[in-house]
């Protein structure tokens, strides 16, 4: 494979999230985007702007991203013959009832398996 993907773990991302109040979620998230856009960089992924956008919609925009992140590691699984679940609508609906740290455990968890 490439090693464009750092593969980290999920479990002490979500510690380091716990234990930092929800920042280091932050710069995880930012990392999931910078990873998702260099594996696909046919997509037009600024991850600095979709964090800002998150940022300043409440979370709105971060929906969507979930969305678009979902699909991004699915086509990229299926270039590679990685097996990557379309976890799309299960993003949203995590989204929608707060559980949006979830969301970013199986991204982890999908990018890890580019590393």
């Amino acid at each position: 494979m490439n090693n464009i993907i750092e593969e980290r773990n999920p479990v002490i991302q979500l510690l380091l999230s716990i234990v930092t109040c929800g920042i280091w979620s932050i710069v995880w998230l930012y990392k999931i985007l910078e990873d998702t856009s260099a594996l696909v960089p046919e997509e037009d992924l600024n991850p600095g702007l979709s964090l800002v956008l998150t940022i300043v919609t409440c979370g709105l925009y971060g929906i969507y991203l979930n969305y678009k992140i979902a699909k991004m590691l699915a086509f990229a699984g299926e270039e590679r013959n990685i097996r990557i679940s379309d976890n799309a609508i299960l993003y949203i609906i995590l989204s929608v009832f707060g559980f949006g740290i979830v969301n970013y455990i199986i991204m982890q968890s999908d990018l890890n398996k580019f590393a």
